[in-house]
């Protein structure tokens, strides 16, 4: 797998079983993009395809909501997260492309665009709580 040395922004727009990544530069061109499960084996396939961007910063919206399992998966694996509020989102889809109309993908650029042009998201941190809760279920189903 090639890697890419450059900073890159992962946008994600997540749902309950699948979510949809576009991965841009600090230029904001489009360099990569997909749509992956929720399960495991999709959330292995998304950070091994993100892994081709080493230094990478995924940009979640929503992530005190839908994509707060999500977010706080990626930070239990040691990834850089920020959290993109949806109406930043939204008004980036309207004023860039002059579409009001959602696509998964358009969500997911869109949300990267705000990761790149806005310096003040929100740093996401380990939910202790949510950790203790996720490490018990692993331990029952042990």
């Amino acid at each position: 797998m090639k890697q890419h040395l450059k900073q890159v922004i992962i946008g994600v727009d997540p749902h309950k079983l699948s979510a949809t990544i576009e991965i841009v530069d600090e230029r904001e061109q489009l360099l990569g993009s997909g749509r992956f499960t929720t399960d495991r084996a999709g959330y292995a396939a998304m950070l091994t395809y993100a892994k081709a961007w080493p230094q990478r910063t995924w940009a979640v919206e929503g992530a005190n909501g839908t994509g707060k399992p999500l977010a706080q998966r990626l930070l239990y694996a040691g990834e850089d997260v920020v959290d993109v509020p949806a109406k930043l989102a939204a008004r980036v889809r309207l004023f860039d492309t002059g579409l009001g109309r959602k696509t998964d993908a358009r969500d997911a650029h869109s949300i990267a665009i705000v990761a790149v042009r806005t310096t003040t998201l929100r740093v996401l941190s380990v939910d202790g709580e949510l950790e203790a809760l996720r490490m018990l279920l692993e331990r029952r189903q042990a």
